[in-house]
């Protein structure tokens, strides 16, 4: 969703770090672009202007100018404050009293009813017993919707087809939570094309009926500005507790997400990032806004991993890549392990600098299937000694035997060499260090950036943009996936209790 905005921040970072020495000039004529960047991405105009203001007073100060690389503390700067505007911290569900009741509001076709099902299986999955609970009367086989997503995650559904009024519908399902032992309760709610006077009273009824824990409105990212103004009327009437921005894998450019927090005060909880059904993620302000500059989000790259990589292949490569020996055939595995964690295009978002891996081409399936094609079309000698490869012969061969042509082998050799190069170069402390773990003064819970203080790399060490990073399932030693796993199953456990 942020890619056009992240390629015109980056740019402009570029050209501000290469500078070296900042003065008023040249960081005005950086905020300018900022600015516009902002306002492409369908940010609000007035907080747009706020956010420049506070850039600019920061990036003016004695400690940014007279530091040594004063342009990667403006990039600093901007990330600290974009995590600012989105919430600083993530907003953990109230999910106090059994059931603990939540209401899903929105317009219609903003994907509340697949939300709520999405809602249903992290929370089953975390270890609580949801229920869904059918309330939307009116869109045409909403009813049928819910319980056809309950059969498929086997989540319990409550409908009643004989009546229309949704407040005793919820009164009865809450009866038939407390019955069956189920400690959450869903509410699935009617949604319109636009906000009327019955939507709203009729939402209005139902909260005072059930009390909920949390309001959350569910809105459509595409939306941007209009999805503000939504957001605004809705927490007028109904005092929404947070916001679900949906479709966040599409074309949207980024407004709803960078205005909606700051315009209603309430904090977005979570994203849908695609069609499946586990495809709804937590909401951390900081990791957004790292995505948002092209620094990756690892740690929400490790919690992926951790449900779909085994250990044993890991710490396999692991030993691979400490000992020196990772090889052509390693990489393949490592392609298709990164496939399986929802499509390499998503996985190489979150990590910094992932995309130039592919020339910063749009990465789909065809091209990675390409780069498969020509590794196996090596010998296994060849994949095992990658340094034989350099004989024309070899090269040609293999383009032949791939369909591809003789270029594209020149460069994924290429690639593969640098990234070989900084798993060898990016010793542990380092490496602890570029992934924010260590004491080296790195943005906390961010990878750094090419040159960042703390990284302890210079420009030519991160030629590959934080390809190294890939080391983070079964790399090295501190970037290991089973050492970083371990710091996010800590997060994750004290999130589980501050919830619970």
């Amino acid at each position: 969703m942020f890619e056009s905005l992240t390629d015109k921040l980056q740019k402009t970072f570029r050209e501000l770090t290469g500078r070296g020495i900042l003065n008023e000039s040249n960081i005005e004529e950086a905020m300018g672009e900022v600015r516009l960047a902002l306002l492409d991405a369908d940010v609000n105009y007035d907080i747009v202007k706020e956010f420049i203001d506070q850039v600019r007073q920061e990036c003016l100060g004695e400690a940014v100018l007279k530091h040594v690389k004063p342009g990667q503390q403006v990039i600093k700067i901007v990330s600290d404050r974009l995590a600012a505007l989105m919430g600083e911290a993530n907003a953990p569900l109230d999910l106090q009293g059994s059931p603990a009741t939540i209401m899903m509001i929105g317009l219609h076709g903003g994907g509340k009813t697949t939300t709520a099902g999405k809602l249903a299986a992290m929370l089953r999955d975390e270890g609580r017993r949801p229920l869904l609970v059918a309330a939307d009367l009116y869109r045409p086989a909403a009813i049928d919707q819910l319980e056809t997503l309950g059969s498929q995650l086997g989540i319990p559904v409550f409908s009643d087809r004989t009546t229309k009024d949704v407040s005793a519908i919820a009164e009865a399902a809450r009866k038939q939570a407390r019955h069956d032992g189920c400690d959450t309760m869903i509410v699935d709610t009617a949604g319109r094309l636009q906000i009327d006077e019955p939507l709203i009273a009729e939402l209005v009824k139902l909260k005072e009926a059930v009390q909920p824990n949390e309001i959350l409105l569910v809105s459509d990212a595409a939306l941007g500005q209009e999805a503000v103004s939504v957001a605004t009327e809705f927490n007028h009437a109904l005092t929404i507790t947070g916001i679900i921005l949906t479709k966040m894998d599409g074309d949207a450019r980024g407004g709803a997400a960078l205005s909606m927090r700051r315009v209603t005060g309430k904090p977005i909880k979570f994203v849908g990032i695609g069609e499946k059904l586990e495809d709804l993620e937590i909401f951390y302000p900081d990791r957004m806004a790292n995505r948002i500059l092209g620094m990756g989000d690892v740690l929400s790259l490790v919690e992926i991993a951790e449900k779909k990589i085994s250990e044993e292949e890991s710490e396999r490569l692991e030993q691979k890549m400490l000992k020196n020996q990772f090889d052509l055939g390693d990489f393949l595995t490592l392609l298709r392990q990164l496939q399986n964690l929802g499509g390499m295009g998503k996985v190489l978002e979150l990590i910094p600098g992932g995309k130039n891996l592919l020339d910063n081409a749009d990465i789909d399936e065809k091209r990675l299937k390409h780069v498969e094609a020509m590794i196996q079309s090596m010998t296994p000698h060849e994949r095992q000694h990658h340094q034989v490869l350099g004989a024309p012969s070899r090269r040609q061969r293999i383009a032949k035997g791939a369909g591809r042509p003789l270029v594209e082998v020149q460069q994924l050799l290429k690639r593969f060499e640098t990234m070989r190069s900084m798993m060898t170069k990016s010793k542990m402390g380092k490496l602890a260090r570029m992934f924010g773990m260590g004491d080296g003064g790195g943005m906390p819970g961010m990878p750094a950036m090419p040159g960042m203080p703390g990284t302890g790399m210079d420009d030519e060490d991160m030629d590959m943009g934080g390809m190294g990073g890939m080391g983070g399932f079964g790399g090295d030693g501190a970037g290991s996936n089973k050492t970083l796993g371990q710091k996010a199953k800590k997060a994750k456990r004290k999130k589980n209790k501050k919830r619970h």
